[in-house]
C-alpha cells in the first residue's frame, strides 16, 4: 500500500500557527541555503532551480484523502523538509488547496526566491508568508545562512520589500538568533533596520532549542530574547520553547504518522504527545518500537531529549 502520508506530515503544534498540516513539497533538503542551525542537518542539494518536484495533482489527491477523514488543522503550511519555492507549480498548487478546503493557507519559506517577480505572483494566494531574516550583512548571512553563491543578503531584502509592497496577506518574519552570531548591538541594529525596511506585520524572535547541522549553535538565553524583542519593535515577540497545544486524536496509523512527522523535524516527547493526542507512556511505546527498529534516533539538546528520523 502505498504511504497516503508521503507528502503531509500532522498536524504538528505550532506555536505561530496552532494546530498545523504539513505539506512537503521538494526532497528532502534541497535548499538555497545551508543555515548552520537547520534542525534537519545539512542541505545536500543547494540550488536555484526551480522545477515541479513533486507533482501538484499528486499532492492534491493525497491532501483530499486526507481532508476527507475529518482532520482538524488550523493551518495548511506548505513548507517541510526543504525551500518550497524552489516548487515552480506553487502557485497552482495554493489555488489547488484553496478549492479542497476553507482552512488557510500558511508559506514557511526563507524568503530568498522573493527578488523573482514570478515566486512573488506565486505565492500571492498564501493567506499568510512567514520568511526568516536572520543576519543584517552580507557577512553574517553567509556566516549563518551559507547561501548559493548567486544569493545576496540584498536579494534576501529588496525581495521581501516587494513582496510587502505587492502582497495583500500577513507576512510574519522570524529571526533566529544565536549567541555571539547575531546578537551584539550592532548586529541587532541592522536587523531592526532591515526590519523597518521590510514592514513585516508581525517579527517572530527563535533561538536554537532543538539539535542544529552544526555544533557550536548556542541559544540566546530568555532574558537576552525579550530585550532583543523591545529593541526590534512592538510588533516583535519571543517564539522559542513553545508550549504544544493539543492537536487531536490518536489514530490507528500513529506509528506511520509519528514517523513522518519526525523525517520533518525532531521533536521531543511532549511534542509528540500533543501531536498525536497520547499520554507519554503511550507515545514512549511507539518510539521506543521504532528506535529498536533503527528507524529513529534520539539526541539531548538543552537539557532535553529529541527524536529524529534516520
Amino acid at each position: 500500500m502505498a504511504d497516503r502520508t508521503r507528502h503531509l506530515y500532522g498536524p504538528v503544534p505550532s506555536r505561530r500557527l496552532g494546530r498545523s498540516l504539513g505539506v512537503d513539497i521538494v526532497p528532502f533538503k534541497t535548499c538555497t541555503l545551508d543555515c548552520i542551525y537547520c534542525q534537519l542537518g545539512k542541505t545536500t542539494c543547494k540550488t536555484l532551480e526551480r522545477k515541479e518536484y513533486v507533482p501538484v495533482d499528486e499532492i492534491r489527491a493525497e491532501l483530499k484523502t486526507f481532508l476527507d477523514t475529518g482532520v482538524q488543522a488550523d493551518y495548511i503550511t506548505i513548507g517541510g523538509s526543504g525551500e518550497p519555492t524552489l516548487h515552480s507549480s506553487l502557485g497552482r498548487l495554493i489555488a489547488s488547496i484553496k478549492k479542497l478546503t476553507s482552512i488557510p493557507v500558511a508559506l514557511l519559506t526563507n524568503g530568498t526566491l522573493f527578488y523573482l517577480p514570478e515566486v512573488r505572483a506565486d505565492c500571492a494566494g498564501a493567506d499568510v508568508i512567514l520568511p526568516s531574516l536572520d543576519a543584517g550583512d552580507q557577512q553574517t548571512f553567509e556566516k549563518i545562512n551559507r547561501p548559493f553563491y548567486l544569493i545576496t543578503f540584498e536579494h534576501l531584502v529588496d525581495g521581501l520589500c516587494a513582496l510587502r509592497r505587492q502582497y495583500r496577506g500577513q507576512i510574519w518574519l522570524e529571526v533566529f538568533l544565536i549567541e555571539r552570531f547575531n546578537t551584539d548591538n550592532a548586529q541587532v541594529a541592522k536587523l531592526a533596520e532591515a526590519i523597518h525596511r521590510i514592514c513585516p506585520d508581525k517579527v517572530h524572535l527563535n533561538t536554537a532549542v532543538r539539535p542544529t547541522a552544526e555544533g557550536g549553535v548556542e541559544k540566546v538565553l530568555p532574558e537576552k530574547l525579550a530585550e532583543t524583542a523591545r529593541r526590534l519593535g512592538p510588533n516583535c515577540e519571543v517564539i522559542a520553547d513553545f508550549v504544544s497545544g493539543h492537536c487531536g486524536k490518536s489514530t490507528d496509523n500513529a506509528s506511520q504518522t509519528l514517523l513522518s512527522m519526525l523525517k520533518r523535524r525532531p521533536c521531543s516527547l511532549e511534542d509528540v504527545c500533543s501531536a498525536l493526542g497520547l499520554v507519554p507512556s503511550e507515545a514512549i511505546k511507539y518510539l521506543d518500537v521504532l528506535e529498536k527498529q533503527g528507524a529513529i534516533r534520539s539526541e539531548k539538546k538543552t537539557g532535553k531529549t529529541f527524536f529524529t528520523a534516520c
